[in-house]
């Protein structure tokens, strides 16, 4: 198995994992626990993302990998507003809303660029 292989496969098992801790978390009533793994995940998530990127320099594809990144962090950004305004008591419609936007393109950027799994195809 090459570096890019097993650095995609990374990758996609932290942002699975994240979203299972994601979704226990909002919907446990006590999830301090949850959430700070979740964050731990989110860190991971970032240096994968930030791995594979570089490694999209190689495909000519800067700009692309560029707005898929932009778009991870903003999916890891609604989770977060989601989990901390639900621990508030604080309305999350909104983030719930673009937290489904952004993981939807975010996905699909990520299936449709060259370094990803080919489920579009």
């Amino acid at each position: 198995m090459d570096f890019l292989t097993s650095s995609t496969h990374l990758h996609i098992a932290t942002w699975v994992i994240a979203l299972v801790l994601f979704f226990v978390a909002a919907l446990a009533s006590k999830s301090k626990g949850i959430h700070m793994a979740l964050r731990l995940f989110y860190i991971l998530i970032i240096i994968t993302g930030g791995a594979l990127f570089i490694e999209g320099m190689d495909y000519h594809m800067g700009m692309q990998y560029g707005i898929k990144f932009l778009l991870g962090i903003l999916v890891i950004g609604m989770m977060e507003m989601v989990l901390v305004r639900q621990a508030k008591n604080k309305p999350t419609t909104v983030f719930w809303v673009l937290f489904a936007i952004f993981l939807f393109a975010v996905l699909f950027m990520g299936f449709k660029l060259p370094m990803g799994e080919n489920f579009l195809a």
